[in-house]
């Protein structure tokens, strides 16, 4: 009995995590593959039947071989199994555009009825923004690659190449940029310690999932910087988005002083704490996005500014870098995009100090300081 499960393989809940993995031996050494998180399958029966593949795998049943016409339910089986983004919130957004859009309307087709023409109507069809469509087209760009990778289909050009999505670069939605008068405004009705958050996130041009991710060893307190080296999506640790994203950057003299009074008064000041720990959570996890979000909301509407979503503060540091004239190879840097054209469409190179001039005076801004 303990040799056929063995050979089947396990599923095993990483607690730490929140994530089900599934553990088997191929030849004679130990495998474990990811199969989601908890939220995704929340029982072990769920996560049993996502594996299914990976048991087939480990027993050496490929899927292929079993079956004359390939259905793209099955190819997206395999794909999960084999090629799907290890980054945890990457997979979840993954596997939501298969299972509400993609498994729905061609689970149960041959792969090679995919044709361009009626792609395309479906996703005109789709009531998403065109760059959610733009992300379900590239999906399935992905899965048919992958049928041409592994053998299912024979190499040449993917249909889904013909497959265009009108206004994929037009936003539904302006970005927001806070003024710096409107910032102060909205500083005077949050309470601590979410108005430090949000001080240090417009002074950094921080996404809100590195925000909530910072430790108090990620500071250099006699240099004078931070290390940008992990996210936070949905209370589960993952890696930053690119590895542009993974930088050292200064902090200006007044911003460090700030986060040394907040860790004086903070019940959770270890090196190994989270900055902004949650004391609901006892300091094992910071703030969720939920409750920074409701936060600003609530500020938002007694201050007057109107709506505001947390990525309103990383757009505001790149229109405040516009304003203090830094040069837009700084911006890059500053940014931590991974290509200048997201910043904007002209090259260059920056140096330590230029940045760090330039983050200073983004401080100074936020603090009403005398220039």
């Amino acid at each position: 009995m303990k040799r056929a499960r063995h050979k089947q393989g396990s599923v095993v809940c990483d607690k730490r995590r929140r994530v089900w993995n599934y553990l088997f031996c191929e030849n004679g050494v130990r495998r474990t593959k990811l199969i989601g998180s908890l939220r995704d399958f929340p029982t072990k029966a769920a996560a049993w039947r996502a594996a299914e593949s990976f048991r087939q795998m480990a027993v050496n049943e490929p899927i292929t071989q079993t079956h004359t016409t390939h259905t793209i339910r099955e190819l997206a089986q395999r794909y999960q199994s084999e090629r799907m983004p290890s980054r945890s919130e990457t997979s979840r957004v993954c596997r939501s555009w298969l299972c509400n859009h993609i498994l729905p309307q061609w689970g149960d087709k041959s792969i090679t009825d995919i044709q361009p023409r009626a792609v395309e109507l479906w996703l005109c069809q789709l009531d998403l923004s065109p760059k959610s469509r733009s992300h379900v087209r590239n999906l399935l760009r992905a899965l048919i690659e992958f049928a041409m990778w592994c053998g299912v289909l024979d190499i040449a050009r993917n249909p889904i190449d013909l497959v265009v999505v009108k206004g994929v670069t037009k936003r539904i939605r302006k970005p927001r940029s806070l003024t710096v008068e409107q910032f102060r405004r909205l500083s005077a009705f949050l309470k601590t310690p979410f108005s430090t958050m949000a001080l240090v996130s417009v002074c950094l041009g921080l996404r809100v999932s590195e925000l909530l991710a910072l430790k108090w060893n990620d500071i250099d307190w006699l240099e004078s910087r931070v290390k940008i080296e992990r996210g936070i999506v949905k209370q589960i640790v993952d890696d930053v988005k690119t590895d542009s994203s993974r930088r050292s950057l200064a902090i200006d003299p007044d911003l460090l002083e700030i986060l040394r009074v907040w860790r004086r008064t903070s019940q959770f000041s270890a090196e190994e704490d989270w900055i902004f720990a949650s004391p609901l959570k006892l300091g094992r996890l910071p703030y969720s996005y939920t409750g920074f979000w409701r936060e600003l909301e609530r500020a938002s509407k007694k201050s007057g500014i109107g709506h505001l979503g947390t990525h309103a503060f990383r757009h505001t540091y790149r229109s405040w870098l516009d304003a203090v004239g830094t040069p837009i190879a700084v911006q890059q840097k500053l940014m931590r995009h991974s290509d200048i054209r997201t910043t904007m469409n002209i090259y260059g190179d920056v140096v330590t100090n230029e940045m760090g001039l330039a983050h200073s005076r983004v401080v100074g801004l936020a603090l009403n300081r005398p220039a």
